[in-house]
């Protein structure tokens, strides 16, 4: 049976990929103290690990996750998002599964969306700031 142009090869973002971009936001918010969550979805925005440092408040895991999930339906940055809102454009408020607030941010390989890394706990640019090293340690 010839498969031709019905299947495509895909990359998968592992579990010890996902852990590797965990340690390296971990490491960027306990440099300056910052307790938050950090989760990592895969491309299909299903949660592949999450860590809650101590003293992040709970409220938070739910927020990690979705700001993960943004930047993967989405494909961009969550900061566009919230950028968009604080501009006056409150329509994105109305996009199926969209948390338009910064720490979202997309894993991109060879052009392709492969997951997504979500951070919440403090100031939403302090929270991209972590979700980005997160990313970087990827690349």
């Amino acid at each position: 049976m010839a498969q031709g142009d019905n299947f495509t090869q895909q990359s998968v973002l592992t579990l010890a990929g996902a852990r590797k971009a965990i340690a390296a936001a971990e490491a960027e918010a306990l440099k300056h103290q910052w307790p938050v969550v950090i989760a990592v979805c895969d491309a299909g925005g299903n949660l592949i690990a999450l860590a809650r440092l101590d003293n992040a408040q709970f409220g938070s895991v739910e927020v990690a996750i979705a700001k993960a999930r943004s930047a993967v339906a989405y494909k961009r940055s969550t900061k566009i998002w919230d950028e968009t809102l604080h501009g006056g454009r409150t329509a994105v408020l109305g996009l199926p599964g969209l948390l338009p607030s910064e720490g979202g941010e997309p894993v991109v390989l060879n052009g392709a969306i492969v997951g997504g890394v979500g951070v919440s706990g403090v100031k939403p640019g302090e929270d991209g700031q972590i979700a980005r090293a997160g990313v970087a340690a990827l690349s």
